[in-house]
């Protein structure tokens, strides 16, 4: 009778959803400057580590028989309420456990600090609709794949703990109380991206932030607006309208520049521009200038603040605006050290930026996947050039086609939020991945996705060395051929090699590009003071720094650094006790937010190279 019943159900449930899509909608460009009903705050949770919330006792999910008239009451998507003292109901958000949106539970809630599996979310929220505009809901991130239902309907699904997302819910919404459940996972697994193996924390949970945004039927969805690479007095770039019709007019103005355009759309709904400004101050990390720009299409109007400036590779210099360009960088992960959490407000990245430009560093290294979107704008205003990057990090399953759909998914995402931030002038495709003509395929085609998205800024990926010939350590990985800029990580003396010998190290680089060191380092406990030779110490991480400063210069092509890394931050790989406790100690700043001795060799340096000019 209980297959029966469930065969039944599945019919009418298949039924009610016809038309109903789980795939995400187009991403929103620029959702800060939106009007949106913020769903931050206070989340009921309830952890389901067998997924008894999604499964039926036969391992069949609810969603292939769910019938939004007769939920049942397993399915927690469902949100059910008891109607009468018999009803046997076995979960209740309502008595639940509360946490925080955005947040991590590996932090806040310490039961679940190493937990990796299933978390059920839900928030009810009061909602009115408007005439004539649509509500979509929009994630900046969850961690790591994301199944959202509203008011017990499913609209849709994402992979991938690090970009934005959103859906289109203006048909499940109703005037009133409504609800929002996402349940979230985020289990490593061998064919993600990243894989099972990293050196950072896997945080769990809705890890930025959420808002349900409000458009007109037809609205602005995309943009792209840069400088000309050939002409300087030109601003070229497209306009993406959410219906994909010809015809439909779109407006375009930056008052200081004396731009007040009308542009129609194509039959894909994109117009594209090519308009001639005079006297336009370029974007520089001396002189972050923003232009307001407004777009409009419609009862739709978008603000934006943009930079304009150029980017590119000359033989083996880097051009800011057609200069010469050294980075003075650093690497940074998105965690706050203090609070031991993802970084996800405003706060937070004045915070680590501030750090950065005490160490005098015009070049942050944003690693090892895309951080939030608070980053690289407050970077437009600070004038701090960034380098973005995508998780394909160490061993992927470089013969997996869903593997490379994901990856190619997560740099669009990317790259699409954050194609309009000055600061960003390089895409990353990878970091420290193992060399075979799979790998080099791989990650060719993720150069060519990024090439067919934005074509006004740099590729490189996080490379390795490729062992000695004649004393002389070779700079050789093959998928140098397909990037602008060779980088790669060393840490002689740390893992392996003696520091002693690194200003006498021979380098060797196979391609006339630019180059730079995207990581080097040695591990650090605060507070911890001996001699220069005892490893730990902030003494040994300080001459590490001395010696390794005093060999660099003999790489060719040298066109700047990002040493490993700005602070310290968690990692499951890290557990030497009284040492690193599950911290990564490599930072330059410690958990408690103190500058270790490195910090002032390297800012010393900084310090010399700027007042030479970056000679």
């Amino acid at each position: 009778m209980t297959i029966f019943k469930n065969t039944l159900l599945a019919i009418i449930g298949m039924l009610a959803l016809v038309n109903v899509g789980f795939a995400q909608s187009p991403l929103i460009q620029n959702v800060y400057n939106r009007e949106a009903l913020s769903l931050n705050g206070d989340w009921n949770y309830i952890v389901d580590p067998y997924e008894n919330g999604y499964y039926d006792y036969r391992r069949i999910p609810f969603d292939k028989y769910f019938n939004p008239a007769n939920p049942g009451s397993g399915a927690y998507f469902a949100n059910v309420k008891p109607a009468h003292k018999t009803d046997r109901v076995e979960y209740d958000f309502d008595l639940a456990d509360k946490i925080k949106v955005p947040g991590s539970w590996s932090v806040e809630k310490e039961p679940l600090h190493w937990y990796e599996g299933t978390v059920w979310y839900q928030k009810d929220f009061i909602f009115e609709p408007t005439a004539g505009e649509k509500s979509i809901l929009h994630f900046g991130a969850v961690n790591y794949e994301a199944e959202v239902y509203v008011n017990g309907i499913k609209v849709g699904t994402h992979v991938g703990g690090f970009t934005p997302f959103n859906f289109d819910v203006t048909e499940q919404l109703k005037a009133g109380d409504n609800f929002v459940v996402v349940k979230v996972d985020n289990t490593r697994k061998k064919d993600a991206v990243p894989t099972i193996n990293t050196d950072w924390w896997n945080h769990g949970g809705i890890t930025r932030e959420v808002k349900l945004i409000q458009v007109p039927e037809v609205f602005v969805a995309d943009y792209s607006i840069q400088l000309s690479k050939t002409q300087n007095n030109l601003i070229e770039g497209s306009v993406q309208l959410s219906e994909k019709a010809a015809g439909q007019s779109v407006h375009i103005a930056i008052p200081e520049l004396k731009i007040n355009k009308e542009l129609t759309t194509n039959a894909e709904g994109k117009a594209e521009f090519a308009i001639k400004a005079k006297k336009i101050t370029k974007w520089h990390v001396d002189k972050p200038y923003l232009y307001d720009v407004n777009l409009s299409a419609g009862q739709d109007v978008v603000s934006d603040r943009i930079g304009f400036r150029t980017i590119e590779v000359q033989g083996s210099d880097i051009l800011l605006n057609g200069e010469k360009l050294y980075l003075r960088g650093i690497c940074m992960h998105e965690e706050n050290p203090i609070e031991g959490r993802r970084n996800y407000s405003l706060e937070d990245a004045r915070m680590m930026f501030q750090w950065s430009k005490d160490l005098n560093a015009n070049f942050v290294r944003l690693a090892h996947y895309p951080h939030n979107e608070n980053m690289p704008r407050l970077a437009d205003e600070l004038g701090i050039l960034l380098w973005e990057e995508i998780p394909v990090y160490w061993t992927i399953d470089w013969t997996n086609e869903e593997t490379l759909a994901n990856a190619k998914g997560q740099l669009t995402e990317m790259v699409q939020r954050d194609r309009n931030r000055a600061s960003v002038i390089i895409w990353s495709m990878a970091n420290e991945t193992p060399v075979s003509e799979e790998r080099n395929q791989f990650l060719k085609a993720l150069v060519e996705t990024t090439r067919s998205l934005d074509n006004s800024r740099l590729i490189s990926a996080a490379m390795e060395v490729h062992g000695e010939e004649d004393g002389t350590k070779m700079i050789s990985d093959p998928f140098g051929e397909y990037v602008d800029i060779m980088s790669f990580n060393q840490y002689h003396g740390w893992y392996g090699g003696d520091i002693e010998d690194f200003p006498n190290l021979k380098w060797a680089v196979k391609y006339n590009k630019p180059v730079v060191v995207s990581e080097w380092g040695a591990g650090a406990k605060y507070g911890y003071r001996a001699d220069d030779q005892t490893i730990w110490s902030e003494d040994y991480q300080a001459y590490f720094y001395q010696k390794t400063l005093e060999g660099i210069n003999n790489i060719p092509n040298l066109a700047g650094f990002t040493p490993w890394i700005l602070a310290d931050f968690r990692s499951p790989r890290r557990p030497l006790a009284n040492i690193q406790d599950m911290w990564n100690r490599k930072g330059l700043i410690s958990e408690g937010g103190f500058k270790k001795q490195a910090f002032f060799v390297l800012k010393d340096y900084y310090d010399q190279k700027e007042a030479k000019g970056n000679l």
